[in-house]
């Protein structure tokens, strides 16, 4: 298969749909136990098939945890140098990621400061005009190793950055959104135990 049709595969698999028409307005992600509507902004559209390659070449999955793994080893790799942005959409990703498995976290981002990813503007038009095959020769190229050394002493204050400033974002979306969904769900009539119980998580991993 070329790497399209690997992509394509992957999108079937994780149940994605093609996208058709206008973009909505919104997108729905993940922050601790809410999925949260945020603003479906021009930068995501840019980048999201790399960042889905990034899935691919990484093996993180699509659900809770794999997505701050994989924004973890974005980070690790300079998505902040790539787009601010895109950058900020990562730290989402990656507080939540924190929440649930630490660790997890500090091994993605350690793979990620032995990698490259797919975000300069070169890169995006090779990839475009299917310089790269297939996964596996994409892999060999930007996917560092996996039994490598762990960052030195500053990649690790720089990930401690990360965190701290992904807490914080987490802090101010989560909240409010939590005192919304509890309010609306009172509003409806449901009891307050009821309101306040977390939704059941869905694609944890």
């Amino acid at each position: 298969m070329t790497l399209q049709d690997e992509l394509n595969d992957f999108y079937s698999r994780c149940g994605f749909a093609p996208s058709r028409g206008p973009h909505p307005r919104t997108v729905p992600v993940f922050t601790g136990c809410l999925l949260v509507p945020l603003p479906n902004i021009e930068t995501r559209h840019r980048y999201l098939k790399y960042h889905d390659l990034h899935h691919m070449m990484t093996g993180f999955s699509v659900g809770r945890i794999g997505e701050g793994e994989v924004s973890a080893w974005e980070l690790g790799t300079g998505s902040m140098l790539a787009s601010p942005l895109l950058g900020i959409m990562n730290l989402i990703a990656l507080s939540t990621g924190w929440i649930l498995q630490p660790r997890r976290m500090w091994r993605a981002f350690s793979l990620g400061c032995r990698s490259r990813n797919l975000y300069s503007r070169q890169t995006r038009e090779a990839i475009d005009n299917a310089r790269w095959a297939s996964l596996a020769s994409l892999r060999g190229d930007f996917l560092g190793d996996k039994e490598g050394h762990a960052p030195g002493l500053l990649r690790g204050v720089e990930f401690g950055a990360y965190v701290m400033l992904a807490m914080v974002i987490h802090a101010i979306i989560a909240v409010p959104a939590v005192i919304v969904r509890i309010g609306s769900e009172i509003a409806t009539g449901k009891p307050w135990l009821e309101a306040v119980k977390p939704t059941k998580p869905e694609r944890i991993f």
